[in-house]
């Protein structure tokens, strides 16, 4: 397949086009076709953005209306039906069903912007410049959200000092019998720790890109106590894992807590339009008219087919029971290829829909199981520090089967890589008929 024009045009900082080197043409549900008609199965929807897969009909067919209906397209921030009727929808689906009173930001279309007007707005309410991350946390690559970015790759390209954020450890970083939480209580109650008094806190519920790191509902509830006690605003990322990625709308809910703010983007549109949203507490909107700006912040197309997804998959908690089904075929899949290749190391974490097959760090097994599963017509992507993690990531709505035959060809493409590597493996009969 001839990629040479984006070798000689497009940027060295290209990505994703070197795990996949194809030109793909077509996409359908969870399945992406390429030129010469190969069919790949996508686990990676997107990084989280397909949530209700690739050109969803139901989607589609609401925004070709409203294209043929000469509906605005581009508003800036002005009023319109697109947005009135998203606004609408989303009160009267999400926001009021659960209780939250938010005011809505609409910010830029990208996710880092969504982020980049959090911390803004709780430095402003607060007074206070410093904001908690933690290890291993993702929250974008522009100025302030790259701050709040752990992963080295990226901040090193920043090209600039990145101040204004403490790092402190996040659940599990030290081992399962580590309490992280007591750590950064103990930092917040010592004056003389030489930790800022935050503005605010900035947490994943699950790091994506930093490995799927799963917090805890306890260790979760235990950070809203201490943003309580110490007057810090919670803000959570649920830019990635939320939208029904761990089986709720919001990926907070299970632990029952009520963050300050909130930024949500990637499946929020519901068909892959570029979208971001920030929700926040009244009281907490001090904006001035203007203040945080963009081109870009009226995405119409996108709130005709983000008001339609809430519609067909969050009227009821159908969708929430299919990802808590799925989530127990993937994850029973992957323990039992973990179980049947003890000694190559193989762990698993994750919840909902977000879930990782860990390899042993230093060894590359993630990566050349990732190549081998898209020769075989899998697209997967690896996340964490050393990019030891194969993330299975598929669209909410996969058919059963579909996501079967996905997991057998991660299963073969283990056995295949271990092989080669001289490492030997028990053939083990696992959920869903797989060897």
């Amino acid at each position: 397949m001839d990629l040479k024009i984006f070798d000689r045009m497009e940027s060295e900082v290209r990505g994703y086009v070197r795990s996949f080197p194809v030109i793909f043409s077509k996409a359908r549900g969870s399945e992406l076709y390429d030129e010469d008609g190969r069919r790949y199965i996508d686990f990676f929807s997107g990084a989280g953005t397909l949530n209700y897969g690739h050109n969803n009909p139901v989607l589609r067919e609401r925004m070709m209306a409203y294209l043929e209906a000469d509906g605005v397209t581009h508003g800036l921030d002005m009023a319109t039906s697109a947005k009135k009727y998203f606004m609408q929808t989303l009160a009267r689906l999400v926001l009021e069903p659960r209780g939250l009173d938010y005011v809505l930001q609409f910010t830029g279309p990208t996710g880092t912007n969504a982020v980049e007007a959090a911390l803004k707005i709780a430095r402003q309410v607060k007074n206070r410049q410093n904001v908690i991350s933690f290890t291993h946390g993702f929250h974008g690559v522009s100025g302030g959200s790259l701050a709040a970015t752990a992963n080295r790759k990226f901040r090193k390209a920043a090209g600039v000092a990145l101040g204004n954020i403490s790092f402190m450890p996040y659940d599990g970083y030290f081992g399962p019998d580590v309490n992280t939480m007591a750590y950064l209580e103990r930092m917040l109650d010592d004056p003389s720790s030489g930790l800022d008094h935050p503005a605010a806190v900035i947490v994943e519920t699950v790091q994506g890109e930093g490995g799927v790191n799963v917090a805890s509902q306890r260790w979760l509830r235990e950070l809203e106590r201490l943003c309580r006690r110490h007057d810090m605003l919670l803000i959570v990322d649920d830019i990635q894992v939320g939208c029904g990625r761990t089986g709720s709308f919001f990926s907070f809910e299970a632990a029952g807590i009520s963050p300050d703010i909130v930024t949500l983007s990637k499946s929020l549109s519901g068909f892959g339009l570029p979208m971001s949203l920030v929700l926040l507490r009244r009281e907490l909107d001090v904006w001035e008219p203007g203040a945080h700006s963009g081109t870009f912040r009226g995405n119409n197309l996108a709130f005709v087919t983000a008001a339609q997804a809430l519609e067909t998959y969050w009227a009821d908690g159908a969708l929430s029971e299919e990802v808590a089904a799925k989530e127990r075929l993937v994850r029973d899949w992957l323990e039992n290829l973990a179980h049947s290749c003890r000694d190559a190391g193989l762990g698993v974490r994750g919840r909902g829909l977000i879930q990782g097959l860990v390899a042993p760090v230093g060894e590359g097994l993630a990566g050349r199981i990732a190549r081998r599963a898209f020769e075989q017509g899998v697209v997967i992507e690896t996340s964490g520090a050393h990019d030891e993690v194969l993330k299975v990531l598929p669209a909410l709505t996969i058919p059963r089967e579909l996501l079967q035959q996905g997991l057998q060809i991660i299963e073969r493409s283990v056995g295949e890589v271990l092989a080669g590597a001289g490492r030997p493996t028990r053939t083990l009969k696992v959920a869903g008929g797989g060897q």
